[in-house]
């Protein structure tokens, strides 16, 4: 077997099915048709998985390209191995709903921290309130 080096090495993983995690953390599924010497690619049969605790909800994305420079990791996944998991597949709307809850206690915690390092003094201006300065 011959080493090839940067994103050539990906041309045996054309036509495997890929799970691909982004910059922005969300899970992208799908199968490599294409990649570039940028390491973009063109996933078919996509679907944008989100997980909550135990819970996970697919969403069909159909043909997605990825830029390359949002690519924090993927992998092949073992067809074999793939229904091997002990999270419980659930509805679109489930999951969004599980997702938006999560999101909303997340601020909420972020809200009391916030307010408890004020109180002592400690404030720390938050990214969205940078540009004030």
């Amino acid at each position: 077997m011959n080493y090839m080096p940067g994103t050539a090495s990906l041309i045996e993983d054309i036509d495997k099915k890929h799970l691909v995690l982004l910059r922005d953390g969300r899970t992208l599924i799908g199968y490599l048709r294409s990649i570039d010497q940028f390491a973009n690619l063109v996933l078919h049969q996509t679907v944008e998985r989100i997980h909550v605790g135990k819970k996970y909800g697919d969403i069909p994305r159909g043909i997605f390209v990825v830029r390359g420079e949002n690519v924090v990791l993927l992998g092949e996944i073992d067809l074999e191995k793939e229904s091997d998991t002990p999270l419980l597949q659930v509805s679109i709307e489930e999951i969004l709903e599980e997702q938006r809850v999560e999101q909303q206690n997340k601020q909420e915690a972020e809200k009391v921290k916030m307010q408890a390092l004020k109180e002592r003094g400690l404030s720390i201006p938050r990214a969205d309130t940078l540009d004030e300065y």
